[in-house]
């Protein structure tokens, strides 16, 4: 019996690896945190993995434990780190752990700053579709998938969504440079993280550093458009490498398709590429994929009645921003565009980033942004005010609200008819049950 034990386990990914891990034959697995949050709480308890009680307690770290998967939420100084380092015990970072367990595979990597997850999704979504079993982690739920991760002893192709984050806190590298992929997709560098690349160049950096891990004759598929991936792809044709550089563009074809937005038909055409390279053909992928309806918060439709319809998404840098309401604009013309936003994350709430926001939300007919002044002071970043990002974002639609509820009491105030609401955001707009509260907005 192997023992695998996850300090951080209430995370996203660390959760569903956990699951993963568990379900194979021979393996044990418990884990810690100091909170964890639904879904995980409910995936946990119902496979028997969610811990007696919440924190740290080295003295459950002992010598027969295997070793240690570490999640990012964790520190340095987490008192069971600490033991299992005192022990001797291997700590992996959850990439690390996952190469591990495809390192004889093929693996297929999908990078970038935005579209990673519905790529991925995209990619899993034909292969499953046409029997081609593949392990994989995707930072979303698919529809006929039970879980975001899946490892096996069988499947010889892996497909994994690489993000550019740190690896763990003791592994300051990207994650994504973990994995050394066959088959790597790059869709697009639009600075992002600026709390760990406080440069542009720092940023288009760890791509490259990515690129380079590409495994011998393999195949670099990038978005021509993007200038800075064309730089690296010359880069490549410079070396002594048989690395293949595939460019694509936009989907343009005849096959009807469920998802839309250009940057969606991006996606799908870098998917399509990727499968081509493990032997799908192209009118294959093309005929599965026009039912794919896309990935869960990934421009998901939440309602519609006969004259409205309200869309969720995880869009909250700039690009996806931008990308997300432009797409909503293009399918709904004639509808007034409501977009509702909220900065989040380090990089959305940091002053210095702010400026890159310009114009991300000029489509939209009503623009509304919300932050919570106190998630900046938990995150320890210097204060920022409404009219600092109402100058940033730098159209005269754009309205910022500091209290969830003033925002949500604007939104319950609209009329709906004749219109689009998209609701944006990595958190929950401070406790929204964003699907239920649309409906409601809706139905009146």
């Amino acid at each position: 019996m192997t023992r695998i034990h996850f300090i951080a386990i209430g995370g996203a990914a660390m959760h569903n690896l956990a699951l993963a891990v568990a379900s194979k034959a021979g393996y044990k697995v418990t884990g810690s945190d100091d909170e964890i949050f639904d879904p995980a709480l409910s995936h946990l308890r119902a496979a028997g993995l969610l811990p007696d009680e919440m924190g740290w307690h080295p003295e459950r770290i002992t010598p027969d434990i295997d070793a240690i998967i570490l999640g990012m939420h964790a520190r340095e100084d987490n008192p069971e780190l600490v033991k299992a380092r005192e022990l001797g015990i291997k700590i992996y970072s959850f990439p690390e752990y996952l190469y591990e367990q495809t390192k004889d595979k093929i693996r297929i990597v999908v990078g970038g700053s935005h579209g990673k997850t519905t790529t991925t999704s995209m990619i899993l979504y034909v292969l499953q579709r046409l029997g081609i079993e593949a392990d994989y982690m995707v930072g979303a739920q698919i529809e006929g998938f039970e879980r975001m991760v899946r490892l096996s002893d069988t499947a010889k192709y892996a497909v994994f969504e690489g993000d550019e984050y740190l690896t763990s806190p003791l592994d300051l590298r990207s994650k994504f440079l973990w994995y050394h992929p066959h088959v790597a997709i790059l869709t697009g560098i639009a600075w992002d993280h600026i709390n760990v690349f406080p440069t542009f160049p720092q940023y288009v950096d760890t791509f490259r550093k990515f690129v380079d891990s590409i495994e011998p004759d393999g195949s670099f598929i990038y978005y021509q458009g993007d200038e800075n991936l064309r730089l690296l792809a010359e880069e490549i044709s410079h070396q002594p490498s048989a690395i293949s550089c595939i460019p694509y563009n936009a989907y343009e074809g005849d096959v009807k398709m469920q998802v839309f937005g250009r940057h969606n038909m991006q996606n799908l055409q870098a998917a399509m590429l990727a499968c081509h390279c493990i032997g799908v053909a192209p009118d294959d992928f093309y005929r599965e994929i026009s039912t794919f309806t896309g990935a869960s918060n990934r421009l998901e439709k939440i309602c519609e009645t006969a004259d409205s319809v309200a869309y969720k998404d995880f869009a909250h840098s700039p690009s996806k921003l931008k990308a997300t309401i432009n797409a909503v604009r293009e399918r709904y013309p004639e509808k007034r565009l409501i977009a509702c936003m909220e900065l989040h994350t380090f990089s959305s709430l940091m002053a210095d980033f702010l400026p890159q926001y310009k114009d991300c939300m000029a489509e939209a007919d009503v623009a509304y942004v919300y932050f919570n002044p106190k998630v900046i002071e938990h995150k320890r970043l210097t204060p920022i005010t409404a009219e600092e990002v109402r100058e940033a974002f730098g159209t005269k639609n754009v309205e910022v609200f500091t209290e969830s509820q003033a925002l949500q009491m604007r939104l319950q105030g609209l009329d709906y008819s004749n219109t689009a609401l998209l609701m944006m955001s990595s958190g929950t707009f401070d406790g929204i049950n964003v699907n239920e509260f649309c409906v409601n907005l809706l139905n009146r």
